[in-house]
C-alpha cells in the first residue's frame, strides 16, 4: 500500500534526537511503500512558536537527508479553516464556550480526574448554563474556550463503536468518553491540537500516522472528531519514545541535544541518526537518502 506519511513537529525549540527518530520513522514508512513524506509544521501556540525555529526545523532536516513537496503546511495560516469546523460543530449543537478559569474547575471538581493527554476532566459547570447568560457574558467578551460536548457527540450514530487499526495489532477499542468535554479551542489558542491534527490528516490525505507512543491515548478522541466529521480514518503506527539514561522521554523542555549543536559540532549525518537509534532505517533509505 502507497503511504502518505507526515511529520508534524511544533517549533517551539530546536530539533532533538527524538524528532529525529520520530520524523525518520514517518519517512521510513513513505519511501518503502513507494509514497509520500510529508512535513508540517504545528504552529498554533504563537507566543512559544518563532520564526527561527522554524528555519531551523527546515536546516536539520535537509541536512540530515530529508525531503517533502512545497509549499509547507504551517498551521498558523490556516486558522480560518479550523474555523469553519468549529462553527460547524456548534451548528450541530455539538460545541459550548466554557467562561471557567482553571480554578473554578478545580474547586467545582473537588478532587480532579485527569484525561488521558493530562487535562483536568471537566465537570461540566457551563454545559447547561442559561442561554441568556450565556449571550451576555459572549457579548461582553468574557474569555472562554470552546468545549466538545461529549455526550452528544457519541450520540452521533456509530460513535460508540469506534476503533482505530494499529500496525501491527489491529483493531484497537476508542474510549473518547475519558477525555470529558475536551476543549478545541481557547483564547490564547483558537484551535486546539486534536481538531488541527485530525483536519490536516483529512485534507492531507494522510493514509498512515506515525507518532509518539504518548499519543496512543488521544488517538480515541481523534478518531472521534473524524467520524463526526465525515474525515476519512487513517491507520496509525505508534513508536517507543527516545529516552535518555535515566529512563526520561527526550524533551525540548528538558534541554535535549539539539541536532544543530550536533551539526556545529561536526557530527556527521549517520552518526545523529545512530545517536537517535535509527541506524536500521538509514540501510532502509540510503538508496534515497545520499548523504546518509
Amino acid at each position: 500500500m502507497t503511504e502518505i506519511t507526515r511529520f508534524a513537529p511544533s517549533p517551539t525549540g530546536h530539533l532533538h534526537l527524538g524528532h529525529v527518530a520520530s520524523a525518520l520513522a514517518g519517512w521510513r514508512a513513505a519511501m518503502e511503500s513507494g509514497g509520500t513524506f510529508l512535513l508540517r509544521v504545528e504552529d498554533i501556540d504563537t507566543v512559544r512558536c518563532r520564526p527561527e525555529f522554524i528555519t531551523g526545523l527546515y536546516t536539520d532536516l535537509e541536512w540530515l537527508g530529508l525531503s517533502w513537496p512545497r509549499p509547507v503546511r504551517r498551521q498558523s495560516l490556516h486558522m480560518a479553516e479550523y474555523r469553519r469546523v468549529l462553527d460547524a460543530l456548534a451548528a450541530r449543537g455539538l460545541l459550548y464556550p466554557c467562561f471557567c478559569t482553571r480554578r473554578d474547575i478545580m474547586e467545582a471538581a473537588g478532587a480532579p480526574h485527569h484525561a488521558p493527554d493530562g487535562a483536568m476532566i471537566y465537570p461540566g459547570t457551563c454545559r447547561d448554563m442559561d442561554p441568556g447568560r450565556r449571550a451576555a457574558l459572549l457579548a461582553a467578551g468574557a474569555p472562554h474556550a470552546l468545549r466538545l460536548d461529549m455526550a452528544r457527540a457519541l450520540c452521533v450514530p456509530g460513535a460508540r463503536d469506534l476503533t482505530w487499526h494499529e500496525l501491527g495489532e489491529g483493531p484497537q477499542p476508542c474510549q473518547p468518553e475519558r477525555f470529558g468535554d475536551a476543549v478545541l479551542a481557547r483564547r490564547d489558542v483558537p484551535a486546539s491540537y486534536h481538531l488541527c491534527v485530525t483536519h490536516d490528516d483529512a485534507m492531507q490525505g494522510v493514509s498512515l500516522v506515525t507518532r509518539g507512543v504518548d499519543l496512543r491515548p488521544a488517538t480515541a478522541l481523534h478518531r472521534l472528531l473524524q467520524h463526526i466529521m465525515g474525515w476519512p480514518a487513517p491507520r496509525y503506527r505508534h513508536h517507543p519514545l527516545l529516552c535518555d539514561a535515566t529512563g526520561r522521554r527526550l524533551a525540548k523542555r528538558d534541554g535535549a541535544a539539539c541536532v544543530r549543536a550536533m551539526r556545529m559540532a561536526g557530527m556527521t549525518p549517520r552518526q545523529v541518526c545512530r545517536a537517535a537509534g535509527v541506524s536500521d532505517h538509514i540501510s532502509a533509505v540510503s538508496s534515497a537518502v545520499g548523504s546518509l
